[in-house]
């Protein structure tokens, strides 16, 4: 089971994420640093988790108040030092409430990385056309689809023509099933829903969990379910996950 650590972002500060409530969210407090600063905690939890690639959410852009390119430019930075190596040590996973290709295209060039240096999530709470998921892929951005969901219903942006939820076909390669209402609430995965969307997904995409782990446990239930990858925060930083000694990147 891969382990994909998450970093909430929002006023240059991480932030603890609890069931989607934006509007509470507060300063990060964790037991792997002593710091709500994006880079110090960034390299904690790639080290506890053993990870190569860190999913970030940029809570400023994806409530339309304002995106942080500055700090995403610097955590890059941070992560990927200058002639460190050919291709990213860290890749980043992120979720800028991207409503479609020309908007996702622009913000990826305010932040000045290197292409490849940071993967684009789309979220159906904010994702108005399909169209934009495969002009990514012919740009080469390898795109990843955010299925969000809160009590038990699909989320899609305001004014949407159609929802993604309904059409797998418009699905690329890799799927994120998103239960907003287990993060950081520590109610366990839900695999009911991951298992449908694996299901409605086929064999030729990769469907990656999220929200609601509270130790291994619930990450070897998941694995028996078929999950290959779970976005993890709470429990990473409230120290419930012991790294083994054989982890898997």
């Amino acid at each position: 089971m891969r382990v994909i650590p998450v970093l909430d972002l929002l006023d240059g500060h991480v932030v603890r994420a609890v069931r989607g409530d934006r509007a509470n969210y507060r300063p990060i407090q964790s037991s792997l640093c002593a710091t709500s600063e994006p880079l110090a905690v960034a390299r904690a939890l790639l080290d506890a988790s053993g990870a190569d690639t860190l999913y970030v959410a940029d809570l400023g852009a994806i409530v339309a108040q304002h995106a942080d390119t500055s700090t995403l430019a610097a955590l890059y930075a941070g992560l990927n030092p200058p002639g460190s190596a050919t291709q990213p040590r860290v890749t980043i996973w992120l979720d800028a409430g991207f409503a479609d290709f020309t908007s996702m295209h622009a913000h990826l060039l305010r932040i000045g990385a290197p292409r490849g240096a940071f993967v684009p999530v789309f979220g159906s709470e904010t994702l108005r056309t399909p169209d934009a998921l495969r002009d990514a892929e012919r740009a080469g951005y390898q795109p990843i689809l955010s299925l969000d969901r809160r009590a038990g219903r699909p989320l899609h942006a305001p004014g949407a023509a159609a929802t993604v939820h309904d059409t797998p076909a418009w699905w690329p390669a890799r799927v994120i099933a998103m239960t907003l209402d287990r993060v950081g609430a520590y109610e366990g995965p839900d695999l009911d829903t991951f298992n449908a969307l694996r299901e409605r997904a086929g064999s030729q995409r990769t469907v990656i969990g999220a929200g609601g782990v509270r130790n291994r446990a619930d990450l070897d239930a998941a694995a028996q379910r078929g999950a290959q990858a779970w976005l993890v925060g709470s429990a990473l930083h409230d120290g419930k996950l012991a790294a083994p000694p054989h982890a898997v990147r």
